[in-house]
């Protein structure tokens, strides 16, 4: 009689609470779509080729890049800027935002400091970087490492912020250790924000790659879009945006290979 009781009591959750399901097929049709309109309207003349060539033109673009060989040294110059830039500014980014995390006093006195130089666009600062290390990659690197530090800082510092205290007192009465309780409780709870941070500062290195090869650069993806918007050559412009496009695309990727990979403690 009591088993019958708790079975006609329980009640089931109905539907998925909001979690996200993979749609395998949804992603690439409407890219599809999308570039089968543009290349119809490239076609028709609806779209001026002046103002916007048809993707063909732009692959054909991509083809003679990867022929002549130029492609590989553009990618490797920018891969370069943007891997020791990136990785830099978050390492440094990461260590930072835990220590304001984890320390009052350091949050204190670098909390405002962040704060006052996150707003600040990094891009204006450029000149600035020239004339401290010179037109070479040093400053190319600052750049990328200065704008990717900042996000990086307050996406740690948030995500420790946002860790459930009561696990860490809990871990506190089964008598951890502070390393322990940093190691098992606070920084896999932390995890989701700093990844997340991880993908908004990719963003912003590619953004300041651009910016830094556009005005001091020889090779590079920047460097090669300025040199086909100097010429007018938009088929080459369009083949330097789609080139950045797949730099960011593939950046998403590892991340969210990683987060499957680190967060599948997750329900």
């Amino acid at each position: 009689m009591t088993d019958t009781r708790e079975r006609a009591r329980r009640v089931h959750f109905r539907g998925g609470g909001f979690a996200p399901r993979p749609v395998r097929l949804v992603g690439p049709a409407v890219f599809l779509v999308l570039v089968a309109a543009w290349e119809a309207g490239a076609r028709t003349g609806v779209i001026s080729p002046l103002v916007l060539p048809a993707p063909s033109e732009a692959v054909g673009a991509l083809v003679e890049l990867w022929v002549s060989g130029e492609l590989w040294e553009h990618l490797a110059a920018s891969l370069s800027r943007l891997l020791l830039g990136w990785v830099s500014g978050t390492v440094l980014g990461g260590l930072i935002g835990l220590a304001i995390g984890l320390f009052s006093l350091v949050r204190a006195g670098l909390a405002p400091l962040v704060a006052a130089l996150f707003p600040i666009p990094k891009i204006a600062l450029l000149p600035l970087f020239i004339i401290w290390f010179g037109i070479g990659e040093e400053s190319k690197v600052a750049l990328i490492l200065f704008g990717t530090l900042f996000p990086t800082v307050i996406f740690t510092y948030g995500g420790v912020d946002n860790v459930d205290r009561t696990l860490i007192r809990m871990g506190q009465s089964f008598g951890l250790g502070w390393f322990s309780i940093v190691r098992k409780i606070i920084l896999p709870g932390a995890l989701p924000a700093i990844l997340s941070g991880m993908r908004v500062s990719t963003a912003i290195a590619i953004i300041l790659i651009v910016a830094a090869e556009l005005i001091a650069a020889e090779r590079g993806i920047g460097a090669y879009i300025q040199i086909a918007g100097s010429l007018f050559a938009t088929d080459q412009l369009i083949a330097g945006v789609a080139l950045l496009s797949v730099f960011g695309l593939t950046v998403n990727w590892m991340i969210a290979r990683a987060e499957r990979l680190l967060l599948r403690w997750r329900p």
